[in-house]
């Protein structure tokens, strides 16, 4: 198998796995007990809340929160920040971001918030003049995505969250897709609340973490327990945090490699594939994305049919967005770009690890030609 869809999700890493495996039969107790077989569990939480605060150069462990997952990392900040904040009731985001967010703007409307949608321009870039004059004295929050989990472009988000600050607004940032793809510095980007979801680095799925600055305040999400300092309820996942700790202390190990030899297997794919591949080009930012993504629309081409096709060669990618990927609809994100239906019904996403290989890349380009001048001779349109 030829795995090029790690924006997706990711294999466990081995040093994670072994981290984690002592915890499923040896050291099974709760956290929250007080005799000492317990502790056992707690202590490695402990430890791992370190290893995340670290990596995404947090300063203190108090700033993060354990969660399920990306997702519920999201919702945690959206939902808990306007809760601490009822004399306010709008909210700001862009038209390319997760569903987590996007659906979630849905909601609050129908909750009785105003939400103002952020356009982009056709290489998916918000313009922050545009987030400056949509920013009102009844705005609460901001939520811009650090990078586009479809086309991998980066925002300028130290820009963004300054302009935020400058008027009293709080920032939210999905870093789902950059963290362990480019340096995360939490203090230097000055953002209040930022999530993070373990199987995008090699960790298990079914964790994820969500950073909150200290001063920033904010309701829970769940209700139950004293479980994350009362901030998150629920019995802690102890060997997923253990795995996410490991996962972001490997992650912050390998950021090198990520920034260089996987950047180079992404343009050595991008460019030979461009190059054989006629009526082919890349969606989104050329020179301001993550290292390890390219999205590259095929014309005349229906995305699904090509990527059933790549499969058959073993060739794993995706035609946008996990969590969007049973509709038929074109990517929401390439549509905001501008991109016309047909040609975004054509555009596969390929997203590298630092488990690819040379010989993957050169595996794809050499069989990925051939898949699209079949379909593409089958095609009434090519």
């Amino acid at each position: 198998m030829t795995y090029t869809d790690n924006n997706a999700t990711t294999r466990v890493a081995d040093e994670v796995l072994e981290a984690m495996l002592p915890f499923f039969s040896e050291k099974y107790g709760n956290p929250a007990s007080m005799y000492l077989f317990a502790q056992e569990s707690k202590h490695p939480i402990d430890a791992a809340r370190k290893q995340v605060a670290d990596f995404l150069n947090a300063g203190s462990t108090e700033a993060i929160i354990f969660t399920s997952c990306g997702t519920e990392s999201n919702n945690t900040a959206i939902f808990g920040a306007l809760a601490a904040l009822p004399g306010k009731n709008h909210f700001i985001t862009t038209a390319v971001e997760h569903p987590s967010v996007l659906n979630l703007a849905k909601e609050l409307e129908k909750r009785g918030y105003s939400t103002t949608i952020l356009p982009v321009d056709n290489k998916g870039l918000i313009s922050l003049d545009v987030l400056r004059d949509s920013i009102t004295e009844n705005t609460a929050l901001v939520s811009i995505m650090w990078a586009n989990n479809e086309t991998g472009v980066i925002s300028p988000l130290e820009e963004a969250c300054a302009i935020c600050h400058e008027k009293g607004v709080l920032f939210h940032t999905d870093a789902v897709q950059s963290a362990g793809k480019i340096p995360i510095d939490v203090q230097k980007a000055d953002v209040d609340l930022l999530s993070i979801s373990g199987h995008k680095i090699h960790a298990p799925k079914g964790i994820g973490a969500l950073y909150v600055k200290s001063g920033t305040r904010m309701k829970p999400l769940l209700i139950g327990g004293h479980h994350e300092n009362g901030r998150r309820a629920g019995t802690q996942n102890v060997q997923g945090i253990v795995g996410l700790g490991k996962a972001c202390e490997l992650a912050s190990i390998f950021i090198e490699d990520e920034v260089t030899r996987v950047k180079e297997l992404r343009d050595k794919l991008e460019s030979g594939l461009l190059k054989r591949i006629p009526k082919s080009h890349v969606n989104g930012s050329i020179e301001n994305r993550i290292p390890n993504t390219t999205n590259i629309t095929f014309e005349f081409i229906e995305g699904e049919a090509m990527l059933l096709s790549m499969s058959d060669f073993g060739i794993c990618a995706s035609s946008g967005s996990a969590c969007t990927s049973g509709s038929l609809e074109p990517s929401h994100v390439l549509l905001a770009m501008g991109v016309p239906h047909s040609l975004a019904h054509g555009a596969v996403r390929f997203s590298l690890s630092r488990y690819n290989t040379e010989e993957d890349i050169d595996y794809i380009i050499e069989k990925l030609p051939g898949v699209i001048e079949r379909l593409r001779e089958m095609s009434p349109f090519g």
